[in-house]
Parts: C-alpha cells; sequence; structure tokens
C-alpha cells in the first residue's frame, strides 16, 4: 500500500472514529500489525517492541504465516499513529514482514449486552 493511500485510510478511520463519539481525550490501546512468513522473524521484531506502554502477541495463522499484534497505549492522532506505523515498518520490513495496519477498540453508545 502506498504512504498517501495509508494517509488517506487512517484520516477515514479516525474521521469515522470521531463521527461515532470515539474519546479522543483519553490514552487507548491502538493495536498496529504485521504479517511475517515464519515464527523466528516474527519473534526477532517483538524484541524491539518492550515497554510500558508495549505489548506484542506473536499467533500463527491459518495460511501457516505468522501475525505479530503490538499494542501501544497512547493517544489516537493521526500523526502519533503515522509515528509508530514508521517506526513498526522500520522493524517489519527488513525482517521480511509486510505491516498489516491499525486498530482500536471502539465502545458503542447505547449498545446493551
Amino acid at each position: 500500500m502506498s504512504t498517501a493511500l495509508h494517509d488517506d485510510v487512517s484520516s477515514g478511520v479516525l474521521r469515522r472514529m470521531k463521527e461515532g463519539g470515539f474519546d479522543f481525550a483519553s490514552v487507548h490501546p491502538i493495536e498496529f500489525y504485521a504479517i511475517f512468513p515464519d515464527e523466528a522473524r516474527a519473534r526477532q521484531a517483538t524484541r524491539n517492541f518492550r515497554g510500558e506502554s508495549l505489548h506484542a502477541l506473536v499467533t500463527e495463522r491459518d495460511d501457516g504465516a505468522w501475525h505479530l499484534q503490538v499494542s501501544k497505549v497512547m493517544y489516537a492522532t493521526y500523526a502519533g499513529i503515522g509515528d509508530f506505523e514508521h517506526d513498526m515498518k522500520s522493524v517489519v520490513l527488513p525482517l521480511g514482514g509486510t505491516f498489516d495496519g491499525w486498530g482500536v477498540t471502539q465502545e458503542v453508545r447505547g449498545a446493551r449486552p
């Protein structure tokens, strides 16, 4: 995905979050995703994502590839998300991985269990 297209995707997601009443004044765990061809490279990438506000999880996918999920507790801002994407790509791409986007859980107002 090109950088310009990805920026448009992030802008669109953030706009929909705002329209849905997302609480941008609070920090949230933002999930960033990557895919690797093997477990060793996915685990090697996790060494770069440790810290008080970071958590990394590696799982096998049904297709035999390996999924890396990095959670970063942060404010959901365009600049902050873009900066972390850049940092993550600088680790993932040299290891043969593919950056696979980001997401955040948003509570739906008025939803009943």
